[in-house]
């Protein structure tokens, strides 16, 4: 098993932010991940980007973090996108699972 890895990406704009994920997200980790994803981001963001390019497998646990982060997201009115190309394992989940209602997919 991969251990996920969550990295932040500074992309010099103080009001945005990327954070890339990458390994597995599973029941092992998932509370890891999320509180990682949680401290890499500020209450005064307006957009906050997921990368899951590099993710190997995510379970049902994984979902529910990038659901509960959707949620905190919306209620700070940040927005949020996740970055996934298509035909790779997360971005089959994320898709099948209607993520595109709470979030913006990106390729």
């Amino acid at each position: 098993m991969t251990v996920a890895r969550v990295e932040l990406r500074d992309e010099n704009d103080p009001q945005s932010v990327e954070i890339a994920v990458t390994g597995e997200i599973d029941l092992s980790n998932a509370d890891q991940v999320r509180n990682e994803l949680y401290e890499a981001i500020a209450n005064d963001l307006m957009q906050v980007s997921v990368n899951l390019t590099g993710v190997s497998y995510l379970d049902s646990s994984g979902l529910r973090v990038l659901f509960m982060l959707a949620e905190r997201l919306q209620r700070l009115q940040t927005e949020l996108a996740i970055v996934a190309p298509p035909g790779t394992p997360a971005r089959r989940i994320v898709e099948l699972a209607g993520f595109d209602a709470v979030a913006t997919l990106r390729p």
